[in-house]
């Protein structure tokens, strides 16, 4: 992918929506491409996330374990998705076993990378912070609304 198109595509990324070209283009430019061949795992649940991903090609099953150890479909992402954006602010588990259900490719952002795009454009630091915190709120609220279950 030339790295037009990956600007292309952040611009497309909720968390990233907004921004200025000359942000997208460091992001773009800081970040790698991987490719991740059909059945192969990106990541799986539980483990360290110490970057983020955008699917830029293909389809990832993310899947849980469930009871009896038995894998769980949680759905299937494409093109433009991010995986585990949280981890380019803190130190998280990974939710989910994300499996590519075909040839893919991903763009991987470290943390390190995110932290010096908001050392460089502390206004963006902002913006980016209510999205962190719109996200948290709404996954607060899900799991409240779930409460009722586990009485």
């Amino acid at each position: 992918m030339a790295l037009a198109d990956d600007i292309d595509l952040l611009a497309k990324v909720p968390l990233f929506a907004g921004l200025s070209s000359d942000q997208l283009r460091l992001i773009a430019f800081g970040a790698e491409h991987r490719p991740v061949a059909k059945g192969q795992a990106l990541f799986r649940e539980k483990s360290p996330a110490e970057c983020a991903y955008v699917v830029a090609r293909g389809e990832f099953e993310l899947s849980t374990l469930g009871r009896g150890g038995k894998p769980k479909s949680e759905g299937v992402v494409g093109r433009g998705v991010m995986l585990s954006e949280l981890a380019l602010v803190t130190m998280v588990e990974r939710k989910y076993t994300a499996v590519a259900s075909e040839d893919a490719d991903v763009i991987r952002i470290t943390r390190a990378l995110f932290h010096r795009l908001l050392e460089e454009y502390p206004d963006m630091a902002v913006v980016i912070e209510g999205r962190i915190r719109a996200a948290l709120a709404s996954l607060i609220d899900g799991a409240a609304a779930m409460a009722g279950r586990f009485e």
